[in-house]
C-alpha cells in the first residue's frame, strides 16, 4: 500500500512538473514573439499572456477554485468593489503566495485605493515571481508617479519597453514624465 501511494505521489509530482515546464515553455515562445510582433499581433499575444497568468498553475481542483477567485476578484475590481477586491485576492494570497498573478491583482486594487506604498511592496512580490510582468512594471511606472519618484517611473516603462515593445503606455509616459521632470527643475 505504502508503495502504490508513494509511486502515486511521485507521478503526480512528475505530471504537475511536466505542467509548470510547458506552462514555462508557451510563456517564453509567446515573450518571443511579443517582442518582435508589431501592435495588432501584439495585443493578440499580450492577450494569450494574460490568459495564462490568469489561469492557476495548478491543474488541480484547488487551481481551478484559485483561478474561479480570481475572476469574481477581478469582477469584483471591476464593478469598483475594491475593498471585498483586496480581500479576495488577499486570501488567495494566502493559499499560494507563488502565484503572481494574485499578487498583481491586489497591487491593482491598493493602487486604485490609493495606497501607493503598498501596491509598490505587491508589485515587488509580482516581479520576483515573474520578472516579465509587463503589467506590473507598467504599474509600478504608474505607482511611482503617484509618488512623483519620475526617473523610478521612467524606469520601469524603460523596462516594460525591452520586454514589450509596441506597449503603448511607455510611448505616452515617458515623454511626459520627462516634462514633469523639467518641470521640476524650474
Amino acid at each position: 500500500m505504502k508503495k502504490l501511494l508513494a509511486i502515486l505521489v511521485l507521478g503526480l509530482l512528475f505530471f504537475s512538473n511536466v505542467k509548470a515546464e510547458e506552462r514555462e515553455n508557451e510563456l517564453n515562445n509567446l515573450f518571443k514573439q511579443l517582442k518582435n510582433s508589431e501592435a495588432t499581433k501584439a495585443i493578440e499575444i499580450e492577450n494569450k499572456i494574460w490568459k495564462i497568468w490568469s489561469t492557476h498553475p495548478s491543474n488541480d481542483r484547488r487551481g481551478y477554485r484559485l483561478t474561479e477567485l480570481l475572476a469574481q476578484g477581478s469582477f469584483l475590481m471591476a464593478k469598483e468593489e475594491l475593498n471585498k477586491a483586496y480581500e479576495i485576492f488577499s486570501q488567495i494570497i494566502l493559499a499560494d503566495p507563488n502565484w503572481s498573478e494574485a499578487w498583481n491583482k491586489r497591487a491593482t486594487v491598493l493602487y486604485l485605493l490609493g495606497r501607493y506604498q503598498h501596491s509598490q511592496k505587491d508589485i515587488n512580490e509580482v516581479l520576483k515571481l515573474e520578472k516579465r510582468h509587463f503589467g506590473a512594471l507598467s504599474g509600478q511606472g504608474l505607482v511611482q508617479t503617484e509618488l512623483k519618484n519620475y526617473e523610478k517611473a521612467i524606469n520601469s516603462y524603460k523596462q516594460v519597453q525591452k520586454i514589450y515593445p509596441s506597449m503603448q503606455a511607455p510611448k505616452v509616459m515617458i515623454p511626459l514624465l520627462k516634462e514633469l521632470i523639467k518641470d521640476q527643475s524650474i
